[in-house]
């Protein structure tokens, strides 16, 4: 049985256990952690609690999940945009449109497929058979950067960098409207929505969730926007900017449908920065990945209307 520990932090503190996990971005279904809850499977600080526990923070939440089951992750010889590798760590420039791990109707083409291949099965099995190396995540119609673990200690490192927010990763994206303040921050909890389970949203009792923005450019109807993340929730950027009035274009969950931009295929999101520090050597990395095709394609676009 596969063990996911979490430490929740002040922030956290008073939201029920199981809203808290169901937050998580490797979370199982709310009916799912709701079923562990009542069988015994968590445990804070080591004594099994309830679904209606309440998050003290800074307690160790340990969570006993049943095995997945066997897949037999194939390894398959996909291409790939490495941007740096050594014996500990690979960093990727993530392809628009790939998955990053296997998940219900993607159980094959995704980023870690080829990364088996790429590494001859060589990654960390912190996260299970799944998600082997994973340490972080992008959705996937979002481009750039991410960093993956080969081994368990590194792994280890780059987590414990991501909980304390050591780890910076910048994006940038085209949204609708004209944002007006040069640079900004949206300070708003997010967790998941209350009635579709494949959003997340706004809501009082969620996570905290901050995201700082800088404007790059505007053009008639639109704004370039550059984004550090203070913290890194799913669809955090998406759901920040949908709820100050300003969807990234192309979003299928948090657009605008009647943006000129609504059909290409996926939110213009990218991740073009990401700096850390290498889990063994100490030194501080920091890494650049050029914007897609598409994404340049649209503020061509956008260019010829100014």
């Amino acid at each position: 049985m596969e063990q996911r520990i979490y430490i929740p932090g002040a922030q956290d503190a008073g939201m029920r256990v199981d809203s808290y996990l169901s937050a998580q971005e490797d979370a199982p279904t709310r009916s799912a952690v709701q079923k562990l809850l009542a069988e015994g499977h968590v445990t804070a600080d080591g004594v099994p609690v309830k679904k209606n526990y309440k998050i003290r923070g800074g307690e160790t939440l340990a969570v006993d999940c049943p095995p997945v089951r066997e897949l037999g992750l194939v390894p398959q010889d996909l291409p790939l945009d490495i941007v740096y590798e050594d014996a500990d760590i690979i960093v990727v420039n993530k392809a628009r449109g790939m998955v990053v791990h296997p998940a219900a109707g993607n159980w094959d083409g995704t980023l870690v497929n080829a990364l088996m291949f790429h590494c001859g099965g060589r990654l960390s099995g912190i996260n299970g058979e799944l998600r082997p190396g994973i340490v972080h995540r992008i959705d996937k119609d979002t481009s750039g950067l991410l960093v993956v673990a080969k081994n368990d200690r590194a792994h280890q490192h780059l987590a414990a960098q991501i909980q304390r927010h050591a780890v910076r990763r910048e994006y940038e994206a085209i949204v609708c409207g004209t944002v007006r303040e040069d640079a900004g921050t949206v300070d708003k909890p997010v967790g998941r929505h209350r009635t579709d389970r494949k959003k997340m949203a706004v809501v009082p009792d969620g996570r905290e969730a901050v995201t700082h923005f800088t404007v790059v450019a505007r053009y008639p109807g639109y704004t370039h926007l550059r984004f550090e993340l203070e913290t890194g929730r799913t669809h955090q950027i998406r759901v920040h900017m949908a709820a100050i009035g300003h969807p990234i274009i192309g979003d299928p969950l948090y657009g605008q449908p009647k943006d000129r931009f609504a059909g290409i295929g996926g939110q213009c999101l990218h991740a073009w920065r990401l700096t850390l520090t290498h889990p063994a050597t100490g030194e501080e990395l920091s890494f650049t990945a050029p914007r897609p095709a598409s994404f340049e394609e649209i503020l061509q676009k956008l260019e010829k209307m100014t």
